[in-house]
């Protein structure tokens, strides 16, 4: 198909020079007017504007100026006639934001190396425009494969943990769900809010190294048996230190069970010592314990639940993070945020 070029000259004479230089190679549409042509730009876009300078009512760099406002014609290469050959008329052309300019009267010649340049230009951006496009595309949709990958597998990761425990079906979603109203209620942008909830999904994934026997264990636990069970957020450390591509992955799983009071394990760490991450898993971890049924009590009562949480702010728990979690409850009229 012929490239398509609109052409604008109040001038008769010049018009027909035109049309007869260039209709052997291209489709040729003719406007005596600016303000005609930008009429037909409203509807049809051409693959060139052939534009003359000097025309009475809208003058060439006023049509441009038009023309620049239509975001479907940033591309389109815009060339002015013009009989001017003034250094100054040059200047002003460019500056205007024109590809070039052709000097009147015309040389046929000139005219088609010209535009035939200019046009094997156009057309060579406007294909790597495409491949640009397409590219981004495919990358697009393979960082959308590895991501609902990478999700899938920290969804997998997590069922498993919860699967050792009979008594903590959903709890690391849970967590992960309320971590993130917890963030969102603290101010944080919806890329932190992504990276909290992959954060809580897997927070005890450390989990995996404790014997079941223990875990599932319906009376008091030993010393020892205690003493293993702690051991989790530091295998759960271990076990996610090495993902580059999260590099906070593996805090949650570290420090959640630290206390802000400095009573918490494995580091004993104090207030803002602590990650805020971790004082935000560990909170959302605390009162799902609560809200969930173990194997020696059912779901504890909604404000039993809330009690505790006052109870530990500034102590067990952040003291803002425990008043965003005091103020979830408050709204939480039926009691939905627990297991079901």
């Amino acid at each position: 198909m012929a490239d398509r070029i609109l052409v604008i000259d109040d001038d008769e004479m010049n018009l027909k020079i035109a049309e007869y230089i260039l209709k052997k190679k291209y489709e040729v549409i003719l406007m005596s007017s600016g303000k005609k042509a930008l009429e037909f730009l409203t509807t049809d876009v051409p693959d060139m504007i052939l534009l003359d300078l000097h025309m009475p009512e809208l003058d060439g760099l006023s049509v441009l100026k038009e023309i620049q406002k239509m975001d479907y014609m940033q591309e389109i290469p815009i060339v002015f006639l013009t009989a001017d050959s003034e250094r100054e008329t040059e200047i002003k052309i460019f500056k205007a934001g024109a590809m070039d300019y052709i000097q009147k009267p015309f040389l046929a010649e000139v005219v088609l190396q010209r535009i035939g340049r200019l046009l094997e230009l156009y057309h060579l951006q406007k294909f790597l425009q495409q491949e640009v496009d397409r590219k981004t595309q495919e990358l697009n949709e393979s960082n959308r494969r590895i991501k609902r990958l990478s999700t899938q597998v920290m969804m997998s990761l997590a069922s498993a943990i919860d699967a050792k425990d009979a008594y903590t079906k959903g709890h690391s979603v849970r967590v992960a769900e309320y971590s993130c109203e917890l963030a969102r209620r603290m101010g944080k942008n919806s890329q932190e809010i992504e990276d909290i909830y992959y954060i809580g999904l897997l927070h005890d994934i450390g989990k995996i190294g404790i014997p079941t026997a223990i875990i599932n264990k319906p009376g008091k636990l030993t010393e020892e048996e205690y003493a293993v069970i702690k051991s989790h957020p530091t295998i759960g450390a271990e076990i996610l230190g090495n993902i580059s591509e999260l590099p906070d992955i593996s805090i949650g799983a570290h420090w959640h069970h630290e206390r802000y009071d400095g009573q918490g394990y494995p580091d004993g760490l104090i207030g803002l010592q602590i990650p805020e991450i971790a004082r935000i898993i560990g909170t959302a971890d605390a009162y799902d314990a609560m809200s969930s049924r173990r194997s020696y009590r059912d779901v504890l009562p909604q404000n039993v639940v809330r009690d505790e949480i006052a109870k530990g702010k500034g102590t067990q728990f952040d003291p803002v993070i425990a008043k965003h979690m005091l103020a979830m409850i408050d709204e939480d009229k039926e009691y939905k945020l627990r297991e079901q």
